[in-house]
């Protein structure tokens, strides 16, 4: 390969060889990237509830949501990796976050605890959804990568429901 050649690789855009095609590439991207957005939204608002958190029960919802804020964060590296590794780019701002994500911000001054952990529930399953339907777009291209990775965040975002649904509940 001659010098040329290379220099011209270089400033070419960032496309990862992949067998799955170009429009394979295209829609797991977009499918993926969305979530990826999503998961910020959620890591952040998770976070955000973690710092202000108050109440009688603050100890131990204070660990669950910093529990949680970990593994959604852990999430982040995993699905932009995905998006690369079929060939795609993926986010590159807040801004771009801000475009793309579905899940609500909550900037209220004051939230009480129940209505966070609700709140976090609703966000869950709503990702769940949206889980499901990259999975469904992956698997339509026969990605069983990204399909088997996403079936593990799938059951993460179920957990992550599940738990804070129960600590919403009164006692009977």
């Amino acid at each position: 390969m001659n010098d040329t050649v290379r220099a011209a690789r270089r400033k070419a855009p960032p496309r990862t060889p992949t067998d799955l095609g170009p429009n394979a590439t295209k829609d797991i991207s977009v499918a993926l990237t969305g979530v990826l957005a999503d998961m910020f939204a959620l890591y952040l608002k998770t976070k955000n509830f973690h710092w202000h958190l108050s109440g009688p029960h603050f100890r131990d919802y204070h660990l669950m949501l910093d529990e949680q804020g970990d593994q959604i964060f852990a999430t982040t590296d995993a699905l932009a990796e995905r998006v690369r590794k079929v060939g795609g780019t993926t986010l590159r701002s807040i801004g771009h976050i801000a475009r793309l994500q579905r899940l609500s911000d909550n900037e209220a001054d004051y939230v009480p605890p129940e209505d966070m952990l609700a709140e976090l529930a609703d966000d869950n399953r709503q990702l769940i959804g949206f889980l499901r339907a990259a999975h469904a777009v992956c698997d339509a291209h026969n990605d069983v990568g990204s399909t088997s990775a996403i079936e593990v965040w799938i059951d993460e975002a179920e957990r992550r429901a599940w738990f804070l649904f129960e600590c919403t509940r009164s006692a009977a």
